[in-house]
């Protein structure tokens, strides 16, 4: 039996009715070079942010459950437009929801986590000879409520899809040709970056690149999928994600990442105790990405994108609370986090780019990470990749 190869296409790749024929071009031509071939679909352009702005106008706290019916919608839309385009050029498809396609996830609304996946359906299609079409981003609980993955779930989907089908490859398709080692669109200079392992890629999107989403790093690190970034218009240059790369053929270079906004939480300490505090952030569904307990104070990060109802919640906790956004710009890669001379030249370079000292400044096994203001987190992006990317200071391995 031929090889299966999953494919996911984002939401600038079936943006319009345009982009979702080119992508139908894209399936078919996978299926005549002889593979069995299961597509993942994000929604349609910019639909999950206007179905979340409609909700917001509807209420300031959308309910999480009637978010993922909401949101999910626009997944199925494009799996449905795509297999009528494949379907218009000769070839047999289905689409399936999440649900459909086996996807079991635990029950938390709004950014599920997959815990099982049952392909039974998807199998019996690719074993008739069809395409098979699955919407992204979207899951069935075991309580068999419809669940959302968070933002970039689709990557997830179609990885853990890959797993589960013992696929070959995993071709993640989006508007870039692959991962650079910064935002293009920000860093002139940036270069696209040709292999990589899963530890420092996964890094990289947890602290803010949007190439690839973690958790669909994850997946593949545990499984051992090769992932290919390419770029949906096509051209020869992809970045290669996978484990058993010889030292060689691997990126060295750093990366610079920048997670933005970040919801910055600062209260006295004496407001509460740390165990209380815990109970009533996992009862509003509320994970910090970052936690600091000083003496006096206690700091807490959430991404605002991940929480949209994140001001409610702070003010059903109590807190008397200073809240700030702000930008967290981070160097990634095994040379940086480690290193007291680059935390050095991290903190010097950022100084001069903004006149300041950066405002909090952590460390990580693969990374260095330094809170910024929002409005100075381009400038920041910009002097790191100068120092790490181009002009590369001495690294030296020490206790920092």
């Amino acid at each position: 039996m031929s090889a299966i190869l999953v494919q996911k296409y984002g939401g600038s790749s079936v943006a319009d009715t345009e982009r979702l024929l080119q992508v139908a071009d894209r399936v078919v031509a996978a299926k005549q070079r002889g593979f069995q071939v299961v597509v993942v679909v994000s929604a349609m352009g910019d639909t999950t942010n206007r179905l979340m702005q409609r909700a917001r106008e509807i209420t300031p706290e959308p309910p999480r459950r009637e978010l993922d019916m909401l949101l999910s919608a626009g997944e199925r839309v494009s799996m449905a437009l795509l297999s009528m385009a494949v379907q218009a050029r000769g070839y047999e498809a289905i689409s399936f929801t999440g649900s459909q396609s086996g996807i079991l996830t635990n029950d938390r609304h709004f950014e599920a986590q997959i815990i099982e996946v049952r392909p039974i359906r998807i199998q019996d299609e690719l074993a008739r000879g069809k395409i098979v079409i699955v919407a992204g981003f979207q899951g069935m609980s075991y309580k068999r409520e419809i669940t959302t993955l968070g933002r970039g779930g689709s990557d997830t989907t179609a990885v853990a899809l890959a797993g589960a089908l013992g696929a070959e490859a995993c071709e993640i398709y989006s508007d870039v040709d692959g991962v650079y080692d910064a935002d293009p669109r920000v860093v002139l200079e940036a270069r696209r970056m040709e292999n990589l392992r899963y530890e420092d890629m996964e890094e990289m999107s947890r602290m803010g690149a949007k190439v690839l989403h973690a958790e669909a790093i994850r997946f593949a690190r545990e499984h051992g999928i090769a992932l290919y970034a390419k770029a949906t218009s096509g051209g020869e240059g992809y970045t290669l994600i996978r484990r058993d790369f010889a030292p060689e053929d691997t990126t060295v270079r750093p990366a610079i990442t920048c997670l933005r906004p970040l919801c910055w939480l600062s209260f006295p300490r004496a407001q509460i105790n740390e165990e209380t505090l815990q109970a009533q952030l996992a009862e509003y569904g509320l994970d910090s990405s970052m936690s600091f307990w000083g003496k006096e104070r206690v700091e807490l990060a959430f991404w605002r994108d991940a929480y949209p109802e994140l001001d409610v919640a702070v003010q059903r906790l109590n807190l008397q609370a200073d809240i700030e956004e702000v930008a967290v710009v981070s160097v990634v890669g095994s040379q940086a986090g480690g290193s007291a001379q680059a935390l050095a030249h991290a903190s010097q370079a950022l100084r001069a780019s903004m006149g300041a000292a950066p405002w909090r400044i952590w460390t990580a096994p693969l990374r260095l990470s330094f809170a910024v203001p929002l409005a100075q987190a381009n400038d920041a992006q910009r002097a790191l990749h100068r120092l790490f990317c181009v002009d590369g200071p001495p690294l030296v391995k020490g206790d920092i």
